[in-house]
């Protein structure tokens, strides 16, 4: 390691300097591949895997540098699927069903995905569906109330509410902004 002047990601190409990494010894390549990837946002064990896969480090090295890294703590799914929640919750304002399925696309093991998506309560997952409801609804107004209705609601199911919650917060903030309550409890769609 002396010597060498330029850290894998310093460069524009860092997959040049990567190979100029001591390519005869790949848990070399293997440990700066990651530490790179991990210097700007934390991922997961998979995401790191299917990268130095993709970078043709050899399975065995990959599991050992892996491991060694989950051992002093830089890779850490638990704790990644924790903060992925509460970030993307309060964030962007998904509910519990879009961030396991997030999670899941990320490689988190699902034990782990139940227990960071169980700490948002459906107290918390519904007043955050009302403050959406809310934001967008001044959008919504000139436009019919169905319109309306399939709008609102449809937003929240794409970001994950289950349908009887988001029909149930779209229509109390419909009826209180003055809509008439009249045909709000038939389905939409």
């Amino acid at each position: 390691m002396t010597g060498r002047t330029e850290w894998p990601g310093d460069s524009p190409d860092s997959s040049r300097a990567e190979k100029e990494l001591s390519p005869q010894d790949p848990a070399e390549r293997a440990r700066a591949i990651c530490l790179r990837l991990l210097t700007g946002t934390p991922r997961t064990r998979k995401q790191l895997a299917d990268a130095l896969r993709k970078r043709e480090i050899p399975d065995e090295v990959a599991e050992e540098v892996l491991s060694r890294f989950e051992d002093v703590g830089l890779i850490d799914d638990a704790a990644f699927a924790g903060a992925w929640v509460e970030s993307r919750h309060h964030g962007r304002g998904l509910a519990r069903r879009a961030l396991a399925r997030e999670l899941r696309t990320k490689g988190v093991d699902a034990e782990l995905i139940d227990e960071a998506v169980g700490r948002l309560d459906s107290e918390q997952e519904e007043a955050t569906a009302r403050e959406l409801v809310d934001r967008k609804l001044r959008a919504t107004r000139g436009l019919d109330r169905d319109r309306r209705l399939r709008r609102l609601a449809g937003m929240l199911a794409r970001k994950g509410y289950p349908e009887g919650l988001a029909l149930r917060v779209v229509r109390q903030a419909l009826e209180a902004e003055g809509e008439d309550p009249e045909g709000l409890d038939e389905p939409y769609g």
